[in-house]
């Protein structure tokens, strides 16, 4: 697995981080998707990098520049709903991308103990196609792994690229040993703990809650 973790670095993104944590200021739900949608823009500029590139003839009006574009086929996958303003985010910057979708919910037995339970999925061939699969929060990493092992019956996956914004590092250990060695994951921040209910903490609480509204 390769990690990259942006917080590392100071940059804008921090400032971003600090208000969909802020427990006032993420009560707007509008200002709360779309900075989490702005992370996903700044984490899809960094995860670029990685891709592979050819070079182009682009036609201008007054002649002709060779420049080096994306030859991936790529094909970005999220888990509802609490994905759904990171994969705009992502979308932002690859437009062109092919989009995929996926559910994934806890099912308790108990209030600290769960299955995860994947019941939808539309998605293209991602036969030798590189996958981006975007999950704000990766916590245990377990539904990450439920996801992927779907996913990973649709097609040769050429490539998989793991987007999130907070991740916890009990859930970075677990998915390194359920994906392949040659995984990207790019995460804005990581915290280091896991409550009873495997939860972040502090974290930011539920994401998919905060950016749609409480669910039953």
């Amino acid at each position: 697995m390769n990690i990259h973790n942006l917080d590392k670095t100071n940059s804008i993104l921090n400032h971003f981080i600090s208000e969909i944590r802020d427990h006032e200021i993420q009560k707007d739900s509008m200002r709360f998707r779309r900075n989490i949608e702005r992370i996903g823009e700044i984490l899809s500029y960094e995860m670029s990098k990685e891709l592979n590139f050819q070079s182009s003839a682009v036609k201008t009006p007054l002649g002709e520049k060779v420049i080096p574009k994306v030859a991936d086929d790529l094909v970005l996958c999220s888990v509802l709903r609490a994905g759904l303003p990171l994969h705009q985010g992502i979308l932002n910057y690859f437009d062109q991308i092919e989009n995929a979708f996926i559910s994934a919910y806890r099912k308790h037995s108990s209030p600290e103990e769960f299955e995860i339970k994947v019941e939808y999925l539309a998605s293209p061939s991602l036969e030798n196609k590189v996958l981006i699969l975007a999950d704000p929060m990766l916590a245990t990493g377990s539904s990450l792994a439920a996801v992927y092992e779907v996913l990973n019956k649709t097609g040769n996956i050429k490539q998989v690229h793991i987007v999130s914004v907070i991740a916890a590092q009990q859930g970075i250990d677990f998915i390194t040993n359920h994906f392949p060695k040659d995984t990207h994951l790019w995460v804005a921040t990581v915290d280091q703990q896991l409550n009873s209910k495997g939860y972040i903490v502090p974290g930011l609480g539920d994401a998919g809650d905060l950016a749609y509204g409480n669910k039953l």
